[in-house]
Order: structure tokens, then sequence, then C-alpha cells
């Protein structure tokens, strides 16, 4: 996929300079701290698991060049890629850091008119924002194939000719569906990419219809890594994190 080779593109030299601190790979999520001080979190991906390996073999990254653990972006191994995305993060920790706050998401809300009869297509089904969602009179469309919600061929016709905002989870990244979903969006749809997995990095999203990142960052490095081996989800994550966003420049069509 596209996307993740610009990941790696971009983090590559980056990677070469520092090394893994900590690699903690949760049943919820994923993080990856380096020795420049970053931390950066990923979904746990998990395909369908028959034995107790998940990986094909015993690699050790901490203590390692980070490069050898961003080369992952491009397994096909999805725990492999969950930890590389982790690092892709935590490497552009410092820059995500830098970004505004949405702690309640009013600003996204506001940016894509998201209120009563607005039709929103979400890609991941996210339980507080529906609740939002409903209360507000938001027509929604659901795609979550691991919930059994929605069926993809009905929905990528919604998205292409009804949808007029699209969330879409990051997790894409992880089962590289991001482009193929992408592909499939109305002329005049806005698109918003969102969770704790997401890059916040405009550049690796260039040639995407992409409007805007909604990310998590890391604050209390050591309870996030604690929440990470204690199995927990995101409302325990963002105890410990900031809300951010970045909204890319798309010209209109």
């Amino acid at each position: 996929m596209k996307l993740n080779t610009r990941l790696y593109d971009i983090f590559l030299n980056q990677a070469r300079r520092v090394k893994v601190e900590t690699l903690s790979l949760g049943l919820g999520y994923t993080a990856v701290a380096t020795s420049d001080g970053g931390i950066g979190l990923a979904y746990t991906y998990f395909a369908d698991k028959k034995s107790c390996m998940i990986l094909n073999k015993h690699i050790d990254y901490e203590g390692q060049s980070a490069d050898q653990l961003l080369e992952k972006i491009k397994s096909a191994n999805t725990v492999e890629r969950s930890m590389a995305l982790a690092l892709v993060n935590a490497l552009n920790y410092n820059d995500a850091l830098n970004l505004p706050e949405d702690h309640d998401n009013h600003i996204m809300f506001d940016r894509f008119k998201i209120n009563q009869g607005r039709r929103v297509a979400m890609v991941g089904y996210f339980p507080p924002l529906v609740s939002v969602f409903e209360k507000k009179g938001v027509l929604l469309e659901v795609l979550d194939i691991s919930r059994g919600l929605g069926e993809k061929k009905d929905f990528y016709d919604k998205l292409k000719h009804w949808a007029q905002v699209l969330m879409l989870t990051s997790t894409s990244v992880l089962n590289n569906s991001t482009e193929d979903i992408l592909a499939n969006v109305g002329q005049t749809v806005k698109t918003v990419m969102l969770g704790p997995s997401t890059p916040m990095v405009p550049e690796a999203f260039e040639h995407l219809p992409v409007h805007m990142l909604a990310g998590t960052v890391p604050v209390d490095k050591e309870k996030t890594l604690k929440a990470i081996r204690h199995g927990m989800g995101t409302p325990v994550l963002h105890k410990y994190s900031r809300k951010v966003f970045l909204e890319l420049n798309r010209p209109e069509k």
C-alpha cells in the first residue's frame, strides 16, 4: 500500500538515529517508546489467532535501531504492522504533541457540520461518537466487519452517492483498507481519520482525500505503558493523553 510506503520513507532516516526503548504489545493497544523520548500508540490488530504464536519469529527490538521495526510497516503480519505504526507515532511524537487539542470533539463537529440531518458514513464503530450523533439527529451508516455491522457493497454505494462526511478509523491502516475505502468516496465527501492509531503526518496523506487527522498523544508515559500492559482501551488511554487534530488543505473538487 502506498500509505505504508510513504510512512516508511518519511521516518526511515530518523529511525536509523534512534533506538526502540520499550515495546509493549497489549491485547487492546500496542505502545512503543523510543530513545529520543517519543511514545506512540496503535491498535493491536489480530488476524485469526490459531496458536500461541502471533509473530513469525522472535526478534528483540528493544535496544535496537528503530529502522528494524519500522520495516514491519510493510509486513503481511497485522501484529507486526501494529508495532511499526506505534513506532511511527513515537517517531512523530514531538510534532504531534504540539498540535492543537480537541478534547471533546467540538472542533471536529464544527468543521464537519455534524448536526441534525447531516449524513455521516462511519468505518469502525465508535460508541461515544454514535451516542452523540443519535442525540444530534445525525443520519448514520456504519461499516464494521469485526462487529458484523454493514455490508461493504451497500456501504460503498452510500459513501459515493449519499454521505457528506466520512469518519474513518485509522485501524484501516493496519488492515490495508484505507486506500480502498477512500477510492469510493464521493466528490464532495469530507473525511476525517480518527483514533489512537492515527499517524499525525500530513505528508503521508497527500495522495488521499483526507481533510482532518484526529489522534491521541500520550503525555504520561509510565501510566500509558501500564494501561497497555493491563489490556486497557481508548477510554483509559485518553486519561493519560491529549486528543489532537490537524486540518489538511485539500483543493475543492
